[in-house]
């Protein structure tokens, strides 16, 4: 989910280019600093599905750099109560394949999804910061096979440790502009919800 822009005198047209260095003001960071609670709280949605995390990330507006937005993000992560964790896991969805890879890929990785929910009754959540759109599918697999050995305590740990991180980068792409770009924090991902990543 994108911030709108607040209203105003048009901004110059976007040119292909460098993304801005960590300490350059960022659009997209200004437009959330000054966003209405609903509409900031509404985004932050889209990076995790606590409505705790969202607003209290949001209650703490403005942020001068992106830095001290992802600090608050990892903060709220950390408090994350076992409710807040079950409505944030509840939110998040199990990755597919592009409908281009072979059928037998598909076929496993179901099968290691529906696996995975049985044990645990939530979507299989990974962050994959770095890793390329080939590399996905083999490390969400090695992934599943090898978490399904953790037990259920054991498993919420690394879920929402996953969980934190996702958010992270979710929030870091969502304010920079820049999905998918080298240090982004995730490759390119469709949405979670209609109109609302595969799972990391």
């Amino acid at each position: 989910m994108r911030i709108p822009a607040p209203a105003g005198p048009a901004s110059p047209a976007s040119v292909p280019g460098p993304r801005p260095a960590a300490a350059a003001p960022l659009p997209g960071l200004e437009r959330f600093n000054t966003a209405t609670r609903t509409t900031a709280t509404a985004a932050l949605l889209s990076c995790c599905g606590s409505r705790r995390w969202a607003l209290r990330v949001a209650a703490h507006r403005p942020y001068p750099d992106l830095g001290a937005l992802l600090a608050a993000a990892d903060e709220a992560g950390y408090d994350l109560s076992s409710a807040d964790l079950d409505e944030a896991l509840a939110a998040e969805s199990s990755s597919g394949l592009h409908p281009t890879a072979p059928a037998a890929a598909h076929t496993a990785l179901r099968a290691a999804h529906a696996a995975y929910e049985a044990g645990f009754g939530h979507a299989f959540v990974i962050c994959l910061d770095g890793v390329r759109s080939d590399e996905q599918p083999d490390q969400v697999l090695a992934g599943i096979r090898a978490r399904l050995t953790n037990d259920p305590d054991e498993e919420r740990v690394v879920a929402a440790e996953e969980l934190r991180r996702l958010a992270r980068a979710r929030l870091a792409d969502m304010v920079t502009g820049h999905p998918g770009e080298p240090g982004s924090g995730h490759p390119p991902q469709p949405p979670r919800h209609p109109p609302r990543q595969p799972a990391r």
